[in-house]
């Protein structure tokens, strides 16, 4: 399993530990990724999704999974949003018909 946000595409990050000495030795920064069940109103389901912490409160700041998708352009959301956000926009214009 990558380790990715799959809203906001947030990955891992590498850098240095530095010692008291200026000893320099690599070291990763890791996302805080939590699997998460989000209720999408469109599709009328939960949906699963692996988020960064960062994603969750701005999914919850713009007013749910679907009004989040639906505000944010599509070039700034990886693969996996942009499927999900296809199939909120279909299921959204069904209802309307």
């Amino acid at each position: 399993m990558a380790r990715r946000c799959e809203m906001t595409g947030k990955t891992v990050q590498v850098g240095n530990n530095v010692s008291h000495a200026n000893n320099k030795t690599r070291r990763r920064f890791l996302p805080n990724l939590q699997t998460t069940s989000l209720l999408s109103e469109a599709l009328g389901q939960m949906v699963r999704l692996r988020l960064s912490t960062h994603a969750i409160r701005s999914i919850e700041h713009n007013g749910g999974l679907d009004a989040y998708l639906l505000s944010t352009k599509d070039r700034n959301l990886p693969a996996p949003a942009l499927r999900l956000k296809r199939r909120i926009v279909k299921a959204a214009a069904q209802a309307q018909a």
